[in-house]
């Protein structure tokens, strides 16, 4: 599969498609109001302590405070790992890890962690409760000054969640300062690529600090591993010595632009070019990669304008970007989905539309479904949909047919870099599922809420305005002594009045008034 990266940067905004097979698969969108934070490590202040909902509330500077959990500040066990324990002292005291509570990277798999640093492992299940965990009163106190880290960017109005477990994406490594354990990516198979990775870790990082060995580090030098652990810890060092001086609530540490986090989660894959329309920006993108994968140097390309013509406009991604936003997706076959973004959830209808089919009913539902399977796996990746999603797919009563359908939707999702989890389709044809929230989803980029439906995607029919404005002449007649009322309406209201003539006529008599109907610029 071909993977170009396209990279597009003006004064106001940086935008990054990836292209795979001649089609815009993702899309990065970063203006200055709407830059992700996720990643960021703040300086914050605790502002209530909440041991009702084991929670406590933290100014960080912005509008709505953010959210800490106690599971997000004193470390439990979380089913994305597999968990070993030794049998010393110093391993059984050790911390535990979460892929929650640690803010490891959307992109990464999970990860076995291995606690402590000596031999004699066993396994141990994960907890499947909570009990034990300190209240969050035993944690944090109001007034008390703590440096978290942005775990869930805030979303309409919800604030944004923190947790006060840091962690430092690197190119192979993921850098925890405050643990002990050791986490390796599930996507590396071989136990002896596992512990070869292992041991060049230990050998390198100081004692009480964490790493998690990412996908990118299978086959990784010893000397590429060093590196990473010698750039984190610096890093780390560096952020640790700012917030000794800052007073909260304060920004400590911003994670690096768009462009080169996006060549940071892509450089273990296999990206075949990399256009760039930016001189200042292909310059800092050559740089980067120069230090982090000088292989991909050659593949690095600057676009100049030919004919006037963008780079955006030169791949036709302005048209597709538009298309990725509407709410109806037409499928090959004749059939569509509807995509529809609840506060709670997001809603996928899928239905036959313009698709008859050429045998029997059931065939024609099994191939709209498995159409819309692959869609629908598509356009989560491609429009950033997070949080809970629920697929309306139409009835099917054979069960093969169910299976069928499951198992296309679950292997188009192993396109997907962004974590998700599907359930089984229901007796109504209904599946349930997740996608890992990263960043800022692309309606909520591009578009706002309707000042006149208020989000809820509807306006009052011109019905019911034109009655509306024959009471509100109804309420005005009494309070004038003016002898003609004149009201301005939209053109479709305008039209639905003159339909209701007579009705104006019985007003205009009732009130002693003449009306006047003007017709809105």
């Amino acid at each position: 599969m071909a993977k170009e990266l396209i990279i597009s940067k003006d004064d106001f905004e940086t935008r990054i498609a990836l292209i795979e097979d001649g089609k815009l698969a993702e899309i990065f969108i970063e203006r200055d109001e709407s830059a992700p934070k996720h990643g960021n490590i703040y300086k914050g202040k605790v502002m209530q302590v909440l041991p009702g909902i084991q929670a406590s509330f933290i100014d960080i500077g912005w509008e709505k405070s953010a959210f800490l959990y106690a599971g997000d500040f004193f470390e439990i066990e979380g089913s994305d790992y597999d968990f070993f324990e030794s049998g010393t002292d110093e391993s059984e005291n050790g911390e535990n890890c979460s892929a929650e509570n640690r803010n490891i990277s959307p992109y990464e798999a999970g990860a076995e962690i291995t606690q402590g640093d000596k031999a004699g492992y066993k396994r141990k299940k994960p907890k499947k409760s909570r009990k034990g965990l300190p209240n969050i009163d035993q944690l944090v106190k109001k007034n008390q000054e703590i440096l978290v880290q942005i775990a869930k960017e805030p979303v309409k109005t919800k604030g944004a969640r923190v947790t006060s477990h840091i962690s430092l994406p690197g190119r192979f490594l993921v850098y925890m300062p405050t643990s002990s354990s050791i986490g390796i990516s599930r996507k590396i198979k071989s136990d002896a690529e596992k512990k070869r990775l292992k041991n060049i870790v230990m050998k390198y990082r100081a004692e009480g600090t964490g790493f998690i060995i990412r996908t990118a580090a299978e086959g990784a030098t010893e000397i590429d591993i060093e590196r990473d652990i010698k750039f984190l810890t610096g890093l780390w060092n560096n952020i640790y010595n700012e917030q000794l001086k800052a007073k909260a609530p304060k920004l400590i540490f911003r994670d690096i632009g768009l462009s080169l986090r996006v060549l940071r989660d892509f450089l273990n894959k296999k990206i075949d070019k990399i256009i760039i329309d930016e001189k200042e920006e292909y310059k800092k993108i050559t740089e980067f990669l120069s230090i982090q994968s000088p292989e991909y140097i050659d593949i690095v390309e600057l676009y100049k304008d030919k004919g006037g013509v963008s780079l955006f406009d030169r791949f036709a991604l302005e048209k597709e970007i538009s298309k990725s936003l509407n709410k109806k997706v037409w499928l090959k076959s004749g059939g569509y989905i509807v995509i529809d973004h609840a506060e709670a959830l997001t809603a996928i209808d899928v239905n036959t539309g313009k698709f008859v089919g050429k045998r029997n009913f059931e065939d024609t539902i099994l191939k709209t479904n498995l159409e819309a399977a692959k869609e629908i796996a598509f356009q989560l990746r491609l429009r950033n949909i997070g949080g809970i999603i629920v697929i309306d797919f139409i009835d099917m009563v054979k069960e093969d047919h169910k299976e069928k359908v499951y198992r296309t939707l679950e292997e188009s999702l192993k396109n997907d870099r962004v974590k998700t989890t599907i359930n089984r389709i229901t007796e109504l044809g209904l599946v349930e599922m997740t996608r890992k929230r990263t960043g800022i989803s692309l309606s909520a980029v591009f578009l706002e809420q309707c000042p006149m439906c208020e989000g809820s995607g509807m306006i009052k029919s011109a019905q019911t305005v034109c009655f509306e404005v024959l009471r509100a002449i109804s309420r005005h007649a009494k309070k004038t002594r003016a002898k003609k009322i004149t009201a301005t309406v939209h053109p479709s209201v305008m039209n639905k009045l003159y339909e209701n003539e007579k009705i104006i006529k019985a007003l205009e008599e009732k009130i002693n008034k003449t009306i006047n109907i003007k017709m809105q610029d």
